[in-house]
Protein backbone atom coordinates (compact mmCIF):
# COMPACT_ATOMS: atom_id res chain seq x y z
CA UNK A 1 0.00 0.00 0.00
CA UNK A 2 1.66 3.42 -1.14
CA UNK A 3 0.87 6.55 0.46
CA UNK A 4 1.52 9.74 -0.90
CA UNK A 5 3.22 12.51 0.56
CA UNK A 6 3.50 16.43 -0.96
CA UNK A 7 6.29 18.92 -0.64
CA UNK A 8 4.63 22.58 -1.90
CA UNK A 9 6.27 24.88 -2.31
CA UNK A 10 10.22 23.50 -2.53
CA UNK A 11 11.73 26.26 -0.89
CA UNK A 12 15.69 27.40 -2.02
CA UNK A 13 14.56 27.83 -5.46
CA UNK A 14 13.54 30.34 -7.98
CA UNK A 15 10.18 30.37 -8.50
CA UNK A 16 7.00 27.69 -7.44
CA UNK A 17 7.59 23.93 -7.78
CA UNK A 18 5.48 21.03 -6.06
CA UNK A 19 6.95 17.53 -5.90
CA UNK A 20 4.38 14.65 -4.79
CA UNK A 21 5.70 11.50 -4.33
CA UNK A 22 4.15 7.79 -3.50
CA UNK A 23 6.05 5.55 -0.73
CA UNK A 24 6.09 1.99 0.07
CA UNK A 25 5.21 1.04 3.40
CA UNK A 26 9.13 1.00 3.72
CA UNK A 27 9.43 4.77 3.03
CA UNK A 28 10.92 4.46 -1.02
CA UNK A 29 9.93 6.42 -3.10
CA UNK A 30 8.39 4.43 -5.98
CA UNK A 31 6.60 7.05 -8.20
CA UNK A 32 7.43 10.83 -8.10
CA UNK A 33 5.95 14.10 -9.67
CA UNK A 34 7.05 17.06 -10.62
CA UNK A 35 4.22 20.47 -10.88
CA UNK A 36 5.35 23.87 -11.91
CA UNK A 37 2.91 25.95 -10.29
CA UNK A 38 3.45 29.08 -12.42
CA UNK A 39 3.85 30.10 -16.24
CA UNK A 40 5.22 32.35 -18.17
CA UNK A 41 3.67 34.45 -20.35
CA UNK A 42 6.55 36.17 -22.00
CA UNK A 43 6.61 34.66 -25.62
CA UNK A 44 2.74 36.18 -26.09
CA UNK A 45 4.20 39.79 -24.93
CA UNK A 46 7.43 39.90 -27.24
CA UNK A 47 4.82 39.02 -30.30
CA UNK A 48 4.81 41.84 -32.96
CA UNK A 49 7.67 43.68 -31.39
CA UNK A 50 10.79 44.19 -32.84
CA UNK A 51 13.61 41.57 -32.54
CA UNK A 52 16.37 44.24 -31.66
CA UNK A 53 14.38 45.15 -28.61
CA UNK A 54 13.37 41.54 -27.58
CA UNK A 55 16.39 40.91 -25.41
CA UNK A 56 15.19 43.39 -22.70
CA UNK A 57 11.48 42.01 -22.63
CA UNK A 58 12.74 38.24 -21.83
CA UNK A 59 15.16 39.04 -19.49
CA UNK A 60 12.49 39.47 -17.18
CA UNK A 61 11.67 36.26 -17.54
CA UNK A 62 13.35 35.21 -14.46
CA UNK A 63 14.49 37.43 -11.38
CA UNK A 64 17.93 35.32 -11.25
CA UNK A 65 18.99 34.22 -15.05
CA UNK A 66 18.33 37.54 -16.23
CA UNK A 67 21.82 38.12 -18.38
CA UNK A 68 21.48 34.32 -20.03
CA UNK A 69 17.71 34.88 -21.24
CA UNK A 70 19.22 38.68 -22.68
CA UNK A 71 22.17 36.82 -24.03
CA UNK A 72 20.53 34.17 -26.07
CA UNK A 73 18.17 36.64 -27.01
CA UNK A 74 20.27 38.44 -28.80
CA UNK A 75 22.05 35.43 -30.39
CA UNK A 76 18.61 34.08 -31.73
CA UNK A 77 17.98 37.23 -33.85
CA UNK A 78 21.96 37.30 -35.05
CA UNK A 79 21.27 33.76 -35.89
CA UNK A 80 18.53 34.75 -37.94
CA UNK A 81 19.77 37.85 -39.81
CA UNK A 82 23.21 36.17 -40.37
CA UNK A 83 25.18 39.01 -38.09
CA UNK A 84 28.75 37.99 -37.09
CA UNK A 85 29.92 40.48 -33.97
CA UNK A 86 33.35 41.62 -33.28
CA UNK A 87 35.63 39.56 -31.62
CA UNK A 88 35.66 41.81 -28.40
CA UNK A 89 32.39 41.68 -28.29
CA UNK A 90 32.04 38.22 -27.60
CA UNK A 91 35.05 38.22 -25.45
CA UNK A 92 32.80 40.34 -23.25
CA UNK A 93 29.54 38.20 -23.58
CA UNK A 94 31.53 35.35 -22.62
CA UNK A 95 33.17 36.85 -19.22
CA UNK A 96 29.70 38.55 -18.32
CA UNK A 97 28.44 35.13 -18.56
CA UNK A 98 31.29 33.52 -16.79
CA UNK A 99 30.96 36.04 -13.92
CA UNK A 100 27.22 34.52 -13.91
CA UNK A 101 28.41 30.80 -13.76
CA UNK A 102 30.90 31.19 -10.88
CA UNK A 103 28.07 33.64 -9.13
CA UNK A 104 25.36 31.38 -9.43
CA UNK A 105 27.39 28.13 -8.44
CA UNK A 106 28.53 29.65 -5.46
CA UNK A 107 25.73 31.20 -3.85
CA UNK A 108 23.88 27.99 -4.96
CA UNK A 109 26.12 25.88 -3.19
CA UNK A 110 26.09 27.49 0.16
CA UNK A 111 22.74 29.78 0.14
CA UNK A 112 20.46 27.12 -1.85
CA UNK A 113 21.90 23.40 -1.29
CA UNK A 114 24.62 23.50 1.53
CA UNK A 115 21.79 23.32 4.21
CA UNK A 116 20.43 19.70 2.75
CA UNK A 117 23.86 18.84 4.04
CA UNK A 118 24.62 20.75 6.63
CA UNK A 119 23.44 21.10 10.36
CA UNK A 120 23.65 24.61 10.88
CA UNK A 121 22.30 24.32 14.66
CA UNK A 122 24.91 21.47 15.23
CA UNK A 123 27.65 23.53 14.92
CA UNK A 124 27.22 25.13 18.23
CA UNK A 125 29.04 22.03 19.18
CA UNK A 126 31.84 22.42 17.17
CA UNK A 127 35.27 23.47 18.61
CA UNK A 128 36.67 26.60 17.60
CA UNK A 129 40.24 25.08 17.53
CA UNK A 130 39.61 21.71 15.65
CA UNK A 131 37.73 23.87 13.43
CA UNK A 132 40.28 26.13 12.82
CA UNK A 133 42.87 23.36 12.31
CA UNK A 134 40.90 21.64 10.02
CA UNK A 135 40.63 24.83 8.06
CA UNK A 136 43.97 25.28 7.92
CA UNK A 137 44.77 21.80 6.55
CA UNK A 138 42.97 22.23 3.36
CA UNK A 139 43.13 25.60 2.72
CA UNK A 140 45.30 28.77 3.13
CA UNK A 141 42.46 31.09 2.95
CA UNK A 142 43.59 33.50 5.48
CA UNK A 143 40.21 33.55 7.59
CA UNK A 144 40.90 30.60 9.49
CA UNK A 145 42.17 31.81 13.18
CA UNK A 146 40.05 29.87 16.56
CA UNK A 147 39.22 33.37 17.32
CA UNK A 148 37.53 34.01 13.74
CA UNK A 149 35.02 31.12 13.88
CA UNK A 150 34.40 31.61 17.60
CA UNK A 151 33.15 34.63 16.58
CA UNK A 152 30.67 32.81 13.94
CA UNK A 153 29.66 30.29 16.80
CA UNK A 154 28.60 33.46 18.58
CA UNK A 155 26.61 34.58 16.05
CA UNK A 156 24.54 31.75 15.72
CA UNK A 157 24.45 31.21 18.82
CA UNK A 158 22.62 34.38 19.28
CA UNK A 159 20.33 34.19 16.14
CA UNK A 160 19.52 30.55 18.15
CA UNK A 161 18.63 31.71 21.36
CA UNK A 162 16.34 34.72 19.89
CA UNK A 163 13.96 32.11 18.82
CA UNK A 164 14.34 33.84 15.57
CA UNK A 165 16.26 31.48 13.08
CA UNK A 166 16.07 34.09 10.21
CA UNK A 167 17.72 32.77 6.95
CA UNK A 168 18.44 29.34 8.79
CA UNK A 169 14.34 28.86 9.91
CA UNK A 170 12.32 26.27 8.48
CA UNK A 171 15.54 23.67 8.46
CA UNK A 172 15.42 19.57 9.46
CA UNK A 173 18.11 20.11 12.02
CA UNK A 174 18.86 17.32 14.14
CA UNK A 175 17.49 15.21 11.29
CA UNK A 176 19.12 11.73 11.11
CA UNK A 177 20.40 11.87 7.60
CA UNK A 178 22.60 14.81 8.40
CA UNK A 179 26.08 13.00 8.80
CA UNK A 180 28.62 15.89 9.39
CA UNK A 181 30.60 16.65 12.56
CA UNK A 182 29.89 19.79 14.70
CA UNK A 183 33.59 21.55 13.26
CA UNK A 184 32.80 20.75 9.61
CA UNK A 185 29.42 22.55 10.14
CA UNK A 186 30.83 25.48 11.51
CA UNK A 187 33.33 26.00 9.24
CA UNK A 188 30.24 25.61 6.46
CA UNK A 189 28.40 28.17 7.96
CA UNK A 190 31.38 30.41 8.19
CA UNK A 191 31.89 30.25 4.79
CA UNK A 192 28.22 30.61 4.50
CA UNK A 193 28.52 34.00 5.48
CA UNK A 194 31.52 34.76 4.04
CA UNK A 195 29.95 34.36 0.52
CA UNK A 196 27.18 36.48 0.94
CA UNK A 197 29.44 38.75 1.17
CA UNK A 198 31.94 37.70 -1.59
CA UNK A 199 28.89 37.43 -4.07
CA UNK A 200 27.88 40.82 -4.26
CA UNK A 201 31.37 41.72 -5.16
CA UNK A 202 31.78 39.85 -8.46
CA UNK A 203 28.40 40.99 -10.37
CA UNK A 204 30.18 44.31 -10.61
CA UNK A 205 31.60 42.57 -13.71
CA UNK A 206 27.95 43.39 -15.16
CA UNK A 207 27.90 46.77 -13.81
CA UNK A 208 31.20 47.70 -16.00
CA UNK A 209 30.32 45.89 -19.25
CA UNK A 210 26.53 46.22 -18.80
CA UNK A 211 26.33 49.39 -17.67
CA UNK A 212 23.91 47.60 -14.21
CA UNK A 213 22.73 44.31 -12.54
CA UNK A 214 20.70 43.20 -12.63
CA UNK A 215 19.29 43.76 -16.11
CA UNK A 216 22.53 44.70 -18.12
CA UNK A 217 22.38 46.36 -21.23
CA UNK A 218 22.93 44.13 -24.35
CA UNK A 219 22.95 44.90 -28.46
CA UNK A 220 22.40 42.64 -31.38
CA UNK A 221 25.38 43.16 -33.34
CA UNK A 222 27.69 43.47 -30.46
CA UNK A 223 27.91 44.83 -27.51
CA UNK A 224 27.57 48.84 -26.29
CA UNK A 225 30.42 49.11 -24.43
CA UNK A 226 32.84 51.86 -25.42
CA UNK A 227 36.03 50.63 -25.15
CA UNK A 228 38.72 53.32 -24.65
CA UNK A 229 42.03 53.27 -22.31
CA UNK A 230 42.34 56.49 -22.70
CA UNK A 231 38.92 58.42 -22.45
CA UNK A 232 37.08 58.82 -18.86
CA UNK A 233 33.80 58.21 -20.07
CA UNK A 234 34.67 54.97 -21.56
CA UNK A 235 36.14 51.80 -20.19
CA UNK A 236 39.14 52.38 -19.38
CA UNK A 237 42.42 50.90 -18.41
CA UNK A 238 41.04 51.66 -14.46
CA UNK A 239 37.71 49.95 -15.10
CA UNK A 240 39.34 47.16 -17.14
CA UNK A 241 42.07 46.62 -14.05
CA UNK A 242 39.42 46.36 -11.70
CA UNK A 243 37.43 43.65 -13.56
CA UNK A 244 40.84 41.75 -13.72
CA UNK A 245 41.07 41.98 -10.45
CA UNK A 246 37.87 41.12 -9.71
CA UNK A 247 37.98 37.88 -12.06
CA UNK A 248 41.48 36.71 -10.02
CA UNK A 249 39.04 37.39 -6.59
CA UNK A 250 36.79 34.70 -8.01
CA UNK A 251 39.54 32.47 -8.70
CA UNK A 252 40.77 32.21 -4.97
CA UNK A 253 37.45 31.98 -3.52
CA UNK A 254 36.57 29.05 -5.67
CA UNK A 255 39.76 27.27 -5.12
CA UNK A 256 40.40 28.49 -1.56
CA UNK A 257 37.06 28.27 -0.22
CA UNK A 258 34.16 26.49 -2.02
CA UNK A 259 36.38 23.76 -3.41
CA UNK A 260 37.92 22.50 -0.14
CA UNK A 261 34.38 23.03 1.83
CA UNK A 262 32.94 20.88 -1.31
CA UNK A 263 35.61 18.07 -0.67
CA UNK A 264 35.31 18.24 2.83
CA UNK A 265 31.78 18.02 2.86
CA UNK A 266 31.41 15.45 -0.29
CA UNK A 267 33.70 12.61 1.54
CA UNK A 268 31.08 12.28 4.43
CA UNK A 269 28.61 11.82 2.18
CA UNK A 270 30.25 9.68 -0.35
CA UNK A 271 28.12 6.66 -0.16
CA UNK A 272 24.72 9.13 -0.38
CA UNK A 273 24.74 8.39 -4.38
CA UNK A 274 20.52 7.98 -4.35
CA UNK A 275 19.22 10.77 -6.72
CA UNK A 276 20.65 9.53 -10.32
CA UNK A 277 17.97 9.67 -12.67
CA UNK A 278 18.01 9.48 -16.83
CA UNK A 279 21.51 8.81 -17.19
CA UNK A 280 20.53 10.54 -20.48
CA UNK A 281 22.59 13.84 -20.79
CA UNK A 282 22.16 17.62 -22.65
CA UNK A 283 24.43 19.57 -24.06
CA UNK A 284 24.45 22.54 -26.20
CA UNK A 285 27.93 23.65 -26.02
CA UNK A 286 29.30 26.95 -25.22
CA UNK A 287 32.24 29.32 -24.49
CA UNK A 288 33.69 28.93 -28.05
CA UNK A 289 37.44 29.56 -28.15
CA UNK A 290 36.86 30.98 -31.89
CA UNK A 291 33.89 31.60 -34.51
CA UNK A 292 30.66 31.11 -31.96
CA UNK A 293 28.87 29.39 -34.92
CA UNK A 294 31.76 26.21 -34.66
CA UNK A 295 31.09 23.70 -32.32
CA UNK A 296 34.62 22.18 -32.55
CA UNK A 297 35.78 25.14 -30.64
CA UNK A 298 33.27 25.00 -27.91
CA UNK A 299 34.85 24.47 -24.45
CA UNK A 300 32.07 23.04 -23.23
CA UNK A 301 31.32 20.69 -26.28
CA UNK A 302 27.83 20.21 -27.58
CA UNK A 303 26.35 16.76 -27.44
CA UNK A 304 24.00 13.94 -25.76
CA UNK A 305 25.25 11.27 -24.25
CA UNK A 306 22.40 8.02 -23.27
CA UNK A 307 22.19 5.61 -20.89
CA UNK A 308 25.88 7.13 -19.46
CA UNK A 309 27.42 5.35 -21.83
CA UNK A 310 30.87 7.45 -22.24
CA UNK A 311 31.72 5.59 -25.52
CA UNK A 312 29.42 7.75 -27.75
CA UNK A 313 28.74 11.41 -28.27
CA UNK A 314 25.37 11.68 -30.08
CA UNK A 315 24.80 15.03 -32.47
CA UNK A 316 22.08 17.58 -31.41
CA UNK A 317 20.54 19.69 -34.00
CA UNK A 318 18.96 22.67 -32.65
CA UNK A 319 17.12 23.71 -36.25
CA UNK A 320 16.01 19.79 -36.74
CA UNK A 321 12.26 19.65 -36.48
CA UNK A 322 12.82 15.81 -35.16
CA UNK A 323 15.72 17.08 -32.48
CA UNK A 324 13.83 19.05 -30.03
CA UNK A 325 10.16 19.24 -29.65
CA UNK A 326 7.93 20.03 -26.94
CA UNK A 327 4.80 17.19 -25.98
CA UNK A 328 1.93 18.96 -23.58
CA UNK A 329 -0.20 15.82 -23.16
CA UNK A 330 0.24 16.37 -19.51
CA UNK A 331 1.19 19.98 -19.40
CA UNK A 332 -2.32 22.52 -18.76
CA UNK A 333 -1.62 24.06 -22.12
CA UNK A 334 -3.53 22.98 -26.00
CA UNK A 335 -2.01 23.30 -29.18
CA UNK A 336 -4.51 24.52 -32.23
CA UNK A 337 -6.19 21.57 -34.02
CA UNK A 338 -3.90 18.59 -33.08
CA UNK A 339 -4.26 15.41 -31.48
CA UNK A 340 -2.53 14.17 -28.35
CA UNK A 341 0.96 12.82 -28.68
CA UNK A 342 1.91 15.87 -30.85
CA UNK A 343 5.22 17.68 -30.58
CA UNK A 344 6.15 20.85 -31.99
CA UNK A 345 9.62 21.74 -32.57
CA UNK A 346 9.99 25.31 -31.08
CA UNK A 347 9.65 26.84 -34.50
CA UNK A 348 6.36 26.21 -34.49
CA UNK A 349 5.79 25.96 -30.84
CA UNK A 350 2.25 27.28 -29.17
CA UNK A 351 1.53 29.02 -25.82
CA UNK A 352 -2.37 28.39 -25.32
CA UNK A 353 -2.93 28.52 -21.59
CA UNK A 354 -5.52 25.90 -20.98
CA UNK A 355 -5.90 24.68 -16.83
CA UNK A 356 -7.74 22.13 -16.42
CA UNK A 357 -6.09 21.32 -12.89
CA UNK A 358 -7.95 20.92 -9.35
CA UNK A 359 -9.38 24.12 -7.66
CA UNK A 360 -7.82 25.54 -4.89
CA UNK A 361 -7.41 24.14 -1.82
CA UNK A 362 -6.43 20.62 -3.39
CA UNK A 363 -4.35 17.86 -1.45
CA UNK A 364 -3.06 16.19 -4.79
CA UNK A 365 -2.90 16.73 -8.59
CA UNK A 366 -4.38 13.55 -10.63
CA UNK A 367 -1.12 12.96 -11.71
CA UNK A 368 -2.46 10.45 -14.73
CA UNK A 369 -4.11 13.47 -16.60
CA UNK A 370 -2.71 17.26 -16.99
CA UNK A 371 -0.11 18.38 -13.63
CA UNK A 372 2.05 20.96 -14.18
CA UNK A 373 2.47 24.19 -15.94
CA UNK A 374 5.95 22.94 -17.81
CA UNK A 375 6.35 21.18 -21.06
CA UNK A 376 8.12 18.40 -21.68
CA UNK A 377 10.91 19.09 -24.00
CA UNK A 378 12.34 15.51 -25.41
CA UNK A 379 15.18 14.64 -27.89
CA UNK A 380 14.26 12.08 -30.58
CA UNK A 381 11.13 12.09 -28.00
CA UNK A 382 13.66 10.92 -25.14
CA UNK A 383 14.03 12.60 -21.73
CA UNK A 384 16.74 13.99 -20.94
CA UNK A 385 19.46 15.62 -18.06
CA UNK A 386 20.68 18.99 -18.23
CA UNK A 387 22.66 20.83 -16.43
CA UNK A 388 26.54 20.79 -14.81
CA UNK A 389 26.90 17.13 -14.60
CA UNK A 390 25.40 16.91 -17.96
CA UNK A 391 28.24 19.06 -19.33
CA UNK A 392 30.86 17.18 -17.36
CA UNK A 393 29.55 13.78 -18.65
CA UNK A 394 29.41 15.06 -22.27
CA UNK A 395 32.80 17.10 -22.21
CA UNK A 396 34.55 13.81 -20.44
CA UNK A 397 32.96 11.07 -22.99
CA UNK A 398 34.03 13.86 -25.93
CA UNK A 399 38.04 13.43 -24.73
CA UNK A 400 38.12 16.93 -23.64
CA UNK A 401 40.90 16.93 -21.40
CA UNK A 402 41.17 19.55 -19.14
CA UNK A 403 37.30 18.03 -17.98
CA UNK A 404 38.71 14.66 -17.98
CA UNK A 405 41.77 15.92 -16.03
CA UNK A 406 39.97 17.37 -13.34
CA UNK A 407 36.92 14.91 -13.04
CA UNK A 408 39.73 12.56 -12.68
CA UNK A 409 41.25 14.29 -9.79
CA UNK A 410 38.54 15.48 -8.20
CA UNK A 411 37.27 11.56 -8.20
CA UNK A 412 40.73 10.36 -6.63
CA UNK A 413 40.13 12.78 -3.77
CA UNK A 414 37.02 11.69 -2.55
CA UNK A 415 37.69 7.75 -3.44
CA UNK A 416 34.90 7.06 -5.61
CA UNK A 417 34.73 5.60 -9.63
CA UNK A 418 33.04 8.15 -12.16
CA UNK A 419 29.72 6.11 -11.69
CA UNK A 420 29.28 7.86 -8.47
CA UNK A 421 28.74 11.56 -10.58
CA UNK A 422 25.34 10.01 -11.39
CA UNK A 423 23.84 10.79 -7.99
CA UNK A 424 22.83 14.08 -6.39
CA UNK A 425 25.78 14.20 -4.74
CA UNK A 426 27.47 13.92 -8.32
CA UNK A 427 25.66 16.60 -9.61
CA UNK A 428 26.78 19.20 -6.72
CA UNK A 429 30.47 18.18 -6.93
CA UNK A 430 30.39 18.40 -11.10
CA UNK A 431 29.38 22.12 -10.25
CA UNK A 432 32.41 22.85 -8.19
CA UNK A 433 34.12 21.23 -10.53
CA UNK A 434 33.34 22.98 -13.32
CA UNK A 435 33.37 26.11 -11.17
CA UNK A 436 37.01 26.22 -11.37
CA UNK A 437 37.17 25.52 -15.33
CA UNK A 438 34.69 28.91 -16.06
CA UNK A 439 37.15 30.63 -13.83
CA UNK A 440 40.51 29.39 -15.61
CA UNK A 441 38.51 30.79 -19.08
CA UNK A 442 37.16 34.02 -17.46
CA UNK A 443 40.73 34.55 -16.97
CA UNK A 444 42.04 33.64 -20.39
CA UNK A 445 39.02 35.13 -21.88
CA UNK A 446 40.16 38.72 -20.06
CA UNK A 447 43.69 38.38 -20.84
CA UNK A 448 42.74 37.69 -24.52
CA UNK A 449 40.40 41.13 -24.13
CA UNK A 450 43.48 43.06 -22.86
CA UNK A 451 45.82 42.10 -25.40
CA UNK A 452 43.60 42.97 -28.06
CA UNK A 453 42.92 46.14 -26.81
CA UNK A 454 46.63 47.10 -25.96
CA UNK A 455 47.07 46.01 -29.95
CA UNK A 456 44.66 48.66 -31.03
CA UNK A 457 41.75 46.94 -31.60
CA UNK A 458 38.57 48.55 -29.46
CA UNK A 459 35.61 47.76 -31.66
CA UNK A 460 32.59 46.13 -29.71
CA UNK A 461 30.09 46.84 -31.98
CA UNK A 462 28.96 46.40 -35.93
CA UNK A 463 26.49 48.50 -37.61
CA UNK A 464 26.03 45.73 -40.87
CA UNK A 465 22.28 44.47 -40.97
CA UNK A 466 21.33 46.71 -38.05
CA UNK A 467 18.71 48.68 -40.03
CA UNK A 468 15.49 46.15 -41.00
CA UNK A 469 15.29 47.56 -44.46
CA UNK A 470 18.78 45.27 -44.93
CA UNK A 471 17.10 42.28 -43.28
CA UNK A 472 15.36 39.38 -45.44
CA UNK A 473 11.17 39.48 -45.62
CA UNK A 474 11.30 36.46 -43.44
CA UNK A 475 13.74 34.74 -40.87
CA UNK A 476 13.83 32.09 -38.46
CA UNK A 477 16.87 32.01 -35.92
CA UNK A 478 17.67 29.88 -32.68
CA UNK A 479 19.84 31.43 -29.95
CA UNK A 480 21.68 28.99 -27.59
CA UNK A 481 24.17 28.69 -24.40
CA UNK A 482 25.05 27.10 -21.41
CA UNK A 483 23.25 28.69 -18.65
CA UNK A 484 24.44 27.36 -14.79
CA UNK A 485 21.18 25.43 -14.77
CA UNK A 486 21.88 23.64 -18.63
CA UNK A 487 21.26 24.00 -21.64
CA UNK A 488 19.45 27.46 -22.55
CA UNK A 489 17.48 27.90 -26.10
CA UNK A 490 15.61 30.74 -27.86
CA UNK A 491 13.75 30.10 -30.97
CA UNK A 492 12.47 33.52 -32.95
CA UNK A 493 10.50 34.06 -36.68
CA UNK A 494 11.02 37.01 -38.01
CA UNK A 495 8.37 38.40 -40.44
CA UNK A 496 8.62 42.03 -42.23
CA UNK A 497 10.65 43.32 -39.27
CA UNK A 498 8.82 42.01 -36.47
CA UNK A 499 8.74 39.07 -33.54
CA UNK A 500 6.24 36.64 -35.26
CA UNK A 501 6.83 33.51 -32.75
CA UNK A 502 8.72 33.07 -30.14
CA UNK A 503 10.02 30.54 -28.16
CA UNK A 504 12.24 29.84 -24.88
CA UNK A 505 12.98 26.37 -23.61
CA UNK A 506 14.76 26.58 -20.37
CA UNK A 507 17.19 24.09 -18.69
CA UNK A 508 14.29 23.55 -16.15
CA UNK A 509 11.64 22.76 -18.32
CA UNK A 510 14.02 19.87 -19.21
CA UNK A 511 14.75 18.79 -16.05
CA UNK A 512 11.65 19.39 -14.30
CA UNK A 513 9.49 18.89 -17.51
CA UNK A 514 6.23 16.11 -16.65
CA UNK A 515 5.42 12.98 -17.50
CA UNK A 516 5.25 13.32 -22.09
CA UNK A 517 3.24 11.51 -24.36
CA UNK A 518 4.51 7.63 -23.88
CA UNK A 519 4.57 8.44 -20.09
CA UNK A 520 8.56 9.03 -19.68
CA UNK A 521 9.23 10.18 -16.57
CA UNK A 522 11.80 13.61 -16.54
CA UNK A 523 15.04 14.24 -14.94
CA UNK A 524 13.58 15.20 -11.68
CA UNK A 525 10.71 12.79 -11.45
CA UNK A 526 13.24 9.78 -12.44
CA UNK A 527 16.00 11.19 -9.79
CA UNK A 528 13.65 10.88 -7.03
CA UNK A 529 12.45 7.26 -8.08
CA UNK A 530 14.11 4.66 -5.46
CA UNK A 531 15.00 6.92 -3.09
CA UNK A 532 14.37 5.49 1.05
CA UNK A 533 13.15 8.80 3.30
CA UNK A 534 14.34 8.39 6.90
CA UNK A 535 11.36 10.88 8.20
CA UNK A 536 8.15 10.76 5.39
CA UNK A 537 7.60 14.06 7.96
CA UNK A 538 10.90 15.55 7.17
CA UNK A 539 11.79 14.21 3.23
CA UNK A 540 15.25 16.02 3.75
CA UNK A 541 15.75 13.44 0.79
CA UNK A 542 13.22 15.15 -1.32
CA UNK A 543 15.03 18.42 -0.97
CA UNK A 544 18.28 17.53 -1.42
CA UNK A 545 17.96 15.77 -4.99
CA UNK A 546 15.71 18.56 -6.16
CA UNK A 547 18.24 20.96 -5.07
CA UNK A 548 20.96 19.50 -6.44
CA UNK A 549 19.51 20.60 -10.18
CA UNK A 550 19.59 24.32 -8.52
CA UNK A 551 15.92 24.55 -10.15
CA UNK A 552 14.59 27.91 -11.84
CA UNK A 553 11.39 27.86 -12.64
CA UNK A 554 8.69 31.01 -12.99
CA UNK A 555 8.05 33.15 -9.77
CA UNK A 556 4.96 34.97 -10.69
CA UNK A 557 2.07 34.44 -13.66
CA UNK A 558 2.13 38.04 -15.23
CA UNK A 559 0.32 38.33 -19.00
CA UNK A 560 -0.98 40.68 -21.26
CA UNK A 561 -3.92 41.21 -22.67
CA UNK A 562 -3.06 42.07 -26.50
CA UNK A 563 -5.70 44.11 -27.07
CA UNK A 564 -6.43 45.91 -23.99
CA UNK A 565 -2.67 46.10 -22.70
CA UNK A 566 -4.34 45.23 -19.52
CA UNK A 567 -1.59 43.70 -17.04
CA UNK A 568 -3.52 40.32 -15.26
CA UNK A 569 -1.50 38.20 -13.04
CA UNK A 570 -3.24 34.77 -12.28
CA UNK A 571 -3.04 33.13 -9.43
CA UNK A 572 -3.38 28.97 -9.37
CA UNK A 573 -3.26 26.96 -6.11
Amino acid sequence: MSERIVVDPITRIEGHLRIEADIDENGVIKNAYSSGTAVRGIELIVKDRDPRDVWAFVQRICGVCTTTHALVSIRSVEDALEIKIPRNAHLIRDIMNQAVFIHDHVVHFYHLHALDWVDVVNALKADPNETSRIAQSISSWPKSSPGYFKDVQSKVQKIVDSGQLGIFANGYWGHKAYKLPPEINLLAVAHYLEALDWQKEIVKIHTIFGGKNPHPHYVVGGMATPLDIDSDNGIHAERLMHVSQLIDEAKEFVNKVYIPDLLAIGSYYKDWLHGGGLNNYLCYGDFSTGDLYDPSLYRFPRGIVLNGNLKEVHDIDLKDPTHVQEFIDHSWYNYDGKQKGVGLHPWEGETNLNYTGPKAPYKTLDTNDKYSWLKSPRWKEQPMETGPLARMIVGYAAGKEDIIQIVDETLKKLDVPITALQSALGRTVARGIESVLVADWMRNDMDSLLTNIKNGNQITFDRTKWEPETWPKSAKGVGWLEAPRGALGHWIEIENGKTKNYQAVVPTTWNASPKDHLNNIGAYEAALKDTPLLDKNQPLEILRIIHSFDPCLACAVHLTDLETNKSTEIRIG
